[in-house]
């Protein structure tokens, strides 16, 4: 066991005694800490990003990364698989990548002393602890419709056996929003099993300086071992054991609710403004993600039970890929941010509106 987590018990944050819990919010945030100080060696800036990916792992969930080009998402993600110490496996997603490239297949091999055929499972790069999807949308979506079952039931279906994927297992994907040939959009079914999708934003001329400085030079910084692919599990345990109170699940309900076409709040303000726009809200995924995220947020900013800042913290990552905009969207040009920022405005945490 490492300096940071020298023990872990596996009780959820609500039971025990307050001293204990103390504890343990106490070495997450210290975790928390030293990845980020670790991450920090190799990535200049996109802390909140960095927060976004913790997030997702603490949550079994996964990640989608939007950006341009050149902006350090493939970095990013290997980064924080050394960090951790977990198994991980990269995969470029091309136009002509089959699902078997991704799943594994079965091969037909001689045993030797027997001279007999047998047939044998070899496992593909799913089979891992860290999985980075690089540029998902440019392969067809017979092969992104590969990762499905792996990233919602932990396992793979080949033939007629199905093989389980060993915890941890977290899926970051990365995606292109600037070049359109040779790519194809991910359909909504499979934008859905994200729990975040997160817009890598450019650096700042600062931020810049320190990348082209770090990066030209003969020096090359690498980051160290945080935590162990055991403590993150017990970690994932304690982060959903984190209290919320009745009152900020309503609110979280109510929020995504209030996405969907149709959808009238008792207490709320009108919601034309939003639905005008929309073709379809957000599903229960999205609640359940919004609350876990607000638990994991929570523990990690050193806090004992969730707030209502805390879901409004991570609604747009948790809603803009789930909110499915029609032409008035596009004719009037707003994109689901606004549409996100607009519904916080209309729905409160409390009945009376």
């Amino acid at each position: 066991m490492n300096d940071v987590l020298v023990s872990t018990r596996s009780r959820s944050a609500t039971n025990g005694d307050a001293a204990d819990d103390v504890e343990v919010i106490a070495r997450l945030r210290a975790a928390r800490d030293r990845v980020r100080q670790e991450m920090g060696k190799v990535i200049v800036g996109q802390h909140d990003v960095v927060d976004s990916l913790l997030i997702g792992l603490l949550c079994r969930g996964h990640i989608l990364l939007h950006g341009v080009p050149g902006l350090g998402k493939t970095l990013m993600a290997r980064t924080l698989s050394r960090t951790l110490d977990m198994q991980f496996r990269r995969v470029q997603f091309t136009p002509d990548l089959m699902p078997a490239d991704i799943t594994g297949t079965d091969v037909m091999e001689e045993d030797q002393a027997t001279g007999k055929h047998r047939v044998t499972f070899v496992p593909g790069p799913v089979f891992t602890n860290f999985l980075l999807a690089d540029e998902i949308n440019r392969t067809p979506p017979k092969t992104q419709a590969a990762l499905l079952q792996a990233m919602q039931e932990g396992e793979v279906s080949v033939g007629r056996e199905t093989y389980h994927l060993k915890p941890p297992f977290f899926v970051v994907a990365t995606q292109n929003p600037i070049e359109m040939e040779g790519t194809y959009p991910l359909p909504e079914a499979q934008l859905d099993r994200f729990m975040f999708n997160v817009k890598v934003k450019y650096p700042t001329v600062d931020e810049e300086v320190q990348i082209i400085k770090g990066t030209t030079s003969t020096l090359s910084a690498q980051a160290d071992k945080v935590l162990g692919a055991e403590d993150l599990l017990r970690l994932q345990d304690l982060v959903r054991g984190v209290p919320i109170a009745d009152s900020v699940v309503r609110y979280t309900a109510r929020l995504v609710a209030a996405s969907r076409p149709g959808t009238t709040l008792p207490g709320a303000k009108s919601l034309d403004s939003v639905h005008k726009y929309l073709s379809y809200g957000a599903s229960p995924r999205a609640s359940q993600y919004l609350v876990l995220g607000a638990k994991a947020r929570a523990i990690l900013g050193g806090k004992y039970h969730v707030d209502f800042a805390d879901i409004q913290a991570i609604a747009a990552p948790a809603l803009r890929h789930r909110l499915v905009l029609n032409f008035h969207a596009r004719a009037d040009n707003l994109d689901a941010d606004a549409l996100v920022e607009r519904l916080l405005k209309l729905v409160h945490g409390e009945e009376n509106g």
